[in-house]
């Protein structure tokens, strides 16, 4: 008995030091932007990965990434939801899903407050979601199980469809 928990301690602790080892706050930027829209700056974007690179192809899988993005202004998690849900349906998802994707954020997503930010860690296949004031009280606010939700959520910024084609090329480094 005393084997098997020593064993599943060496388990955890490895598995933590390789977690610490991958850490997203010190991945390399590829790209930012900034989104205005009437005049109005909403938010400064960065997208990070282990690399600095972005690649594109239809056998290159683009993750881990990281999108972080400050807010230059208040926006309600109404507002955010709504936001999300508009650019899903503009990219062609359908109804049901977007539906269920947004009561899925809507336990996920905080109200923001201008100068917080907002940052969406992914393997590829899942994800999280991490709120801050500021960096020294950075923390995990949720997380996305489903491939597809992940998929849908990354493709508002980086689909060659998405609604924002020159803030994709600045965050993808191609501007």
């Amino acid at each position: 008995m005393m084997g098997c928990l020593a064993l599943a301690n060496s388990v955890f602790a490895s598995s933590l030091d390789e977690h610490s080892n991958s850490d997203w706050r010190a991945w390399d930027k590829v790209g930012q932007a900034q989104l205005t829209m009437f005049f109005f700056d909403i938010y400064q974007s960065q997208l990070l990965t282990p690399t600095g690179h972005y690649a594109v192809g239809q056998d290159i899988t683009p993750h881990p990434l990281a999108l972080s993005i400050t807010y230059q202004r208040d926006i309600s998690r109404r507002q955010l939801l709504e936001a999300t849900q508009e650019q899903w349906l503009k990219l062609g998802f359908t109804d049901n899903a977007t539906q269920a994707w947004s009561a899925k954020l809507e336990g996920i997503f905080p109200d923001i407050s201008e100068g917080h930010n907002l940052t969406y860690v992914t393997d590829g296949i899942q994800g999280e979601f991490f709120y801050t004031s500021d960096l020294a009280s950075m923390k995990s606010i949720g997380t996305v199980e489903e491939e597809s939700m992940n998929d849908a959520f990354l493709a508002i910024w980086l689909s060659p469809n998405t609604t924002y084609p020159e803030l994709r090329q600045n965050l993808i480094g191609e501007q």
